[in-house]
């Protein structure tokens, strides 16, 4: 994978100096989980369980973008960074996976009952 298939954020991540580097992608992470915050906090808590099935496509491309940012970190050499990076892509596949978990039994609530 060459650095020039990614975001001009992490373009040239083994010129620029580690140190930099890691609190440029630092701060991408804490204002990405900063605004996650402020955007589930404001749904209702009657929405959360239908708008689960449509954050599941964006908990896909959140797991795409964690891999991306995980390989690039890993190209880096950053140890610190290859954990952050896995434990992304852990939570992304977890929240896909509970997320298709929630649907699913959001729709046997509207299937027939079997006698």
């Amino acid at each position: 994978m060459t650095t020039t298939a990614l975001p001009i954020l992490l373009a040239d991540v083994t010129a620029a100096d580690p140190a930099a580097t890691f609190i440029r992608l630092l701060t991408v992470f804490l204002l990405a989980m900063w605004v996650g915050f402020e955007v589930i906090t404001k749904v209702p808590q009657r929405l959360h369980t239908p708008l689960t099935s449509g954050s599941n496509a964006i908990s896909g491309i959140t797991a795409v973008g964690a891999i991306v940012v995980a390989a690039s970190i890993a190209t880096a050499g950053f140890r610190f960074g290859n954990l952050l990076g896995l434990l992304a892509v852990v939570l992304a596949m977890v929240n896909v996976a509970g997320g298709f978990v929630v649907t699913h039994r959001m729709l046997e609530m509207f299937q027939p009952k079997k006698k």
